[in-house]
């Protein structure tokens, strides 16, 4: 599953774009400074999100939008089409 359609996913399950999320963790005073365990913990408790969806989260939350390039049209199945994860909803994404 790409990084993008992991982040696709989380929106279809909680109704909440990547970057409502930024909003959030940004209020609970997460930033690129806090360490992974505590966000899991809080997208575990109140999102039911499991670990390898958290972390994409996590990921946006402490680094922003950017990917390794080794990413971009990898042929795996993490491969991604763009360096730069859209974060404002599947619906609005161009790519989409």
């Amino acid at each position: 599953m790409s990084f993008q359609a992991y982040l696709d996913n989380i929106e279809e399950k909680t109704g909440l774009a990547p970057r409502q999320f930024l909003r959030l963790a940004a209020e609970k005073g997460f930033d690129a400074n806090t360490k992974a365990g505590p966000i899991l913990e809080w997208l575990a408790a109140d999102f039911g999100l499991g670990k390898g969806h958290a972390m994409a989260l996590v990921h946006v939350i402490t680094k922003g939008p950017k990917i390794s390039a080794k990413h971009v049209d990898s042929g795996t199945t993490h491969s991604d089409p763009s360096d730069e994860l859209w974060l404002d909803g599947k619906a609005s994404n161009p790519a989409g």
